[in-house]
């Protein structure tokens, strides 16, 4: 799939936002969720589009050694959900702000950890050199989008928690294991991308 592609598909679903609502599922609200953004950002690589991920440094307290996005928790100068993605993909990453083409958002993803994820979709219009901060990002790397859109590389999984089945989405690549609200909203990604597809 091309970035003309790609645009089409995605725009497409600002017109018919009811699809593929994320399944609805009882959360703990005695605490209210933390507000926090990813950037699902696509860059072009020989023609084809690809996903960049970070693996997270192993000392981290939370959610050490796992698959992500760039992204972190809202913070009262930002101006809204965008600018959370962006400002910490440049902390994480060094990916300028004036460097990224957002498209939009997909719907919120909430977390058993107490997290209510925002993904951020976007497109990174000129290759960048990464400056990595190793106090959140252990490594880079990128996974071509044509690997996701197969359906056969997206696992589902489901377990019960007090009486309640809950998805846990999966995906293997090469070395990597993406599990999680990460490969969650890569699947959302995708079976938007797919819903659209000729």
């Amino acid at each position: 799939m091309n970035l003309v592609e790609f645009r089409l598909k995605f725009n497409l679903h600002s017109l018919h936002k009811s699809h593929h609502l994320p399944a609805s599922h009882q959360f703990d609200l005695s605490k209210p969720l933390r507000k926090a953004a990813v950037l699902i950002a696509l860059s072009l690589n020989n023609g084809e589009l690809e996903l960049l991920l970070t693996r997270r440094p192993t000392h981290l307290r939370s959610h050490p050694g796992q698959i992500s996005f760039p992204g972190g928790k809202v913070e009262e100068f930002d101006t809204n959900l965008e600018a959370t993605a962006l400002r910490e993909a440049q902390e994480e990453i060094g990916l300028l702000a004036n460097n990224v083409d957002v498209l939009g958002l997909l719907h919120d993803h909430k977390t058993f950890t107490g997290f209510d994820i925002t993904p951020v979709v976007s497109i990174v219009k000129q290759p960048f050199t990464p400056i990595i901060d190793p106090g959140e990002v252990d490594e880079l790397f990128t996974i071509p989008l044509s690997f996701l859109l197969d359906k056969d590389n997206r696992h589902t999984q489901y377990f019960s928690r007090k009486g309640i089945e809950y998805p846990i989405h999966f995906i293997p690549y090469k070395s990597y294991f993406i599990w999680g609200a990460t490969a969650a909203m890569i699947d959302q990604l995708c079976q938007l991308i797919a819903h659209h597809d000729a």
